[in-house]
């Protein structure tokens, strides 16, 4: 035992010895944040500022004694490492100032087609696309709001009035606890995803966690199963019901004998890798230039139309900036493109839902009672250059949302003599939104054989945190959360 607590101890120190963690702030002269600046180590190495500034690099090498911060519109800055506290680890950068005469040789704008269509030459060139292997981080952020929530039984010919009363107290209380709080989760993993081609990739998870509070964990359901789990106190579960909705039957025989109404234990967590190799080989191809990408669409001249608005600086290169918006009815973002003078590939893409424009909508509210609007989609793409001049995607972040409503009249009738039934009203009505972010650790080529020997297993493990802990991706490279994560505290 004491050998191994030496060993431990012996390891932390070699660790706390050759790493180093460093956190800070990026502002420019104004004490604004500067979001997604890049922040370097090495040509290699380096993190991201968050939406609020904030980052967190962790130095594993010897010799690494200097940061270099840039990002576009601003003049790169290399920062000594021992100087950081002395500034409060606060890092300020000089804003670009557009030196249009470089653009600009004669009177003549640039022509935003002509820098377009030089873009689309150079797709190939400039970007690779299949038989890499990248380090990852991942992070997802859920948000449930929702504005109407009934439950009410109206009919219940098995049931006394003096329970009745009881079990609709009992629901009013939970849909006025779930109106009364907005549900928001957080689920972080790094991991390492072999990506063959567009439709062939896997994935190795190696942490995760999740971030939530069961008691605001109020997905739709989650709600159902709350419900649920008032509503069986007042069924007998030795019995079978028929189901309908409306005058629809959609369960002849539904039974609740082997139904669980405790909490479920709190000790094996696990994530589908299925799931999470998905949600991160999805996000990563909004940035490549396959067919029906984010990317590929907007470059389509067919479906937007471009506008030039002005030039900047990024890493002492000169970088266009062209606005773009719907061409045709199918056509939906609008945005700004950040396009090399030299490479004339895409260092940053911008978009957002254009005005009038939606997602997928279905509206059966009067026939079925289902309502569905995804009313939200807005992103940002930055790409970073190797040092072999091809680009990669460094930051993917969307953001996306949606409004629901689902109303079902339900009824249970008692499959017996006595033919006992319960009709219960239910309404569900708000809004979901989900914010995924993927950070670009490191990445290499990989070769077919070496894909093809991983054999990628089926579920990870992950760790469940009731409140946030700023040590659980210490050792690691992750994206510095904001200021909600930080905050974020379960309800006793």
């Amino acid at each position: 035992m004491l050998k191994l607590a030496l060993l431990s101890a012996t390891t932390l120190l070699s660790f706390i010895l050759s790493a180093q963690e460093i956190k800070g702030r990026v502002l420019d002269n104004n004490t604004n944040p500067v979001i997604f600046a890049a922040i370097q180590s090495d040509k290699n190495s380096g993190v991201i500022s968050n939406e609020e500034g904030f980052f967190t690099i962790v130095l594993n090498q010897k010799g690494q004694n200097k940061l270099t911060i840039s990002c576009l519109g601003f003049v790169t800055k290399s920062v000594a490492i021992a100087d950081l506290k002395a500034n409060d680890y606060i890092i300020v950068l000089k804003e670009q100032v557009n030196q249009l005469d470089e653009v600009f040789l004669s009177n003549k704008t640039p022509d935003a087609a002509v820098i377009i269509r030089k873009v689309n030459e150079n797709l190939r060139v400039n970007y690779q696309n299949e038989d890499l292997k990248y380090k990852l981080f991942f992070r997802e952020t859920s948000y449930n709001d929702f504005s109407k929530i009934q439950f009410e039984i109206d009919k219940a010919s098995g049931i006394k009035k003096q329970e009745l009363a009881s079990v609709n107290k009992s629901l009013d209380s939970l849909t006025t606890s779930i109106k009364n709080n907005e549900s928001i989760k957080f689920k972080d993993y790094l991991a390492e995803l072999m990506l063959l081609n567009q439709e062939n990739s896997k994935l190795k998870v190696i942490k995760a966690t999740q971030l939530i509070d069961r008691k605001k964990d109020i997905s739709i359901e989650e709600i159902q199963e709350k419900a649920q789990r008032l509503f069986l106190k007042y069924l007998d579960t030795t019995k079978t019901y028929k189901l309908k909705t409306g005058l629809i039957k959609i369960e002849d025989s539904l039974s609740f004998k082997d139904s669980k109404l405790k909490e479920p234990e709190e000790d094996t967590f696990e994530y589908e890798v299925a799931d999470l190799r998905s949600a991160s080989h999805e996000q990563l191809q909004k940035s490549q230039i396959y067919d029906n990408t984010i990317l590929k669409n907007i470059l389509d001249k067919n479906l937007y139309k471009y506008d030039y608005l002005s030039a900047t600086v990024y890493d002492n290169e000169l970088v266009h900036i062209i606005a773009y918006s719907p061409k045709r009815s199918k056509s939906k973002f609008e945005g700004q493109l950040y396009i090399s003078d030299d490479s004339f590939a895409v260092l940053k893409l911008d978009y957002n839902y254009a005005k009038g424009k939606r997602g997928q909508k279905i509206n059966l509210r009067l026939l079925l009672g289902f309502k569905y609007v995804e009313n939200l989609k807005k992103g940002t793409i930055i790409y970073n250059k190797n040092t072999e001049n091809k680009y990669q995607p460094k930051y993917i972040k969307e953001e996306s949302g949606s409004y629901f409503y689902v109303h079902r009249p339900i009824k249970f009738i008692e499959n017996s003599r006595a033919k006992n039934k319960v009709s219960l009203d239910f309404l569900i009505e708000g809004n979901q939104r989900d914010k995924s972010e993927l950070f670009i650790i490191e990445y290499h080529t990989m070769t077919k054989d070496e894909y093809s020997r991983y054999e990628e297993v089926k579920h990870t493990e992950y760790k469940k945190i009731k409140n946030y802990d700023p040590t659980i991706w210490a050792e690691f490279t992750a994206l510095e959360p904001l200021q909600e994560m930080k905050s974020f505290r379960s309800e006793k």
